[in-house]
């Protein structure tokens, strides 16, 4: 049985994010290591999106409680959002909202 691949507005969104994230942690390196690093991550993160169980209702991967990416790929992504969260603010600020207040939602219904 193959899964139909996600498309709709708040996958969209998340994708979005991920990928402002991905880009925002990459820009510190030049180099072609990095470069391709950074494909393979984001190659990574957009198909764990496409193909989330949770579909349109899926939380934010803080507080997601399906953590479907490989050990190695979690530890990069867990990296990455270290690193680029609180820069969100500057370079994203109303995605940087949005995503916190789909967060606090989240964990207010499913306390």
């Amino acid at each position: 049985m193959v899964r139909a691949i996600n498309e709709g507005p708040k996958i969209s969104f998340e994708k979005k994010t991920v990928s402002a994230m991905i880009e925002i942690y990459y820009k510190q390196f030049s180099d072609e290591a990095h470069q391709l690093e950074e494909e393979d991550v984001a190659n990574y993160a957009m198909a764990r999106l496409n193909y989330c169980r949770f579909g349109e209702d899926k939380p934010t991967c803080k507080v997601c409680p399906v953590h479907c990416y490989k050990k190695s790929y979690k530890d990069k992504m867990q990296q990455i959002m270290r690193y680029s969260g609180p820069r969100m603010l500057i370079y994203h600020p109303v995605m940087s909202v949005e995503h916190f207040m789909k967060e606090w939602r989240y964990k207010r219904v499913n306390k």
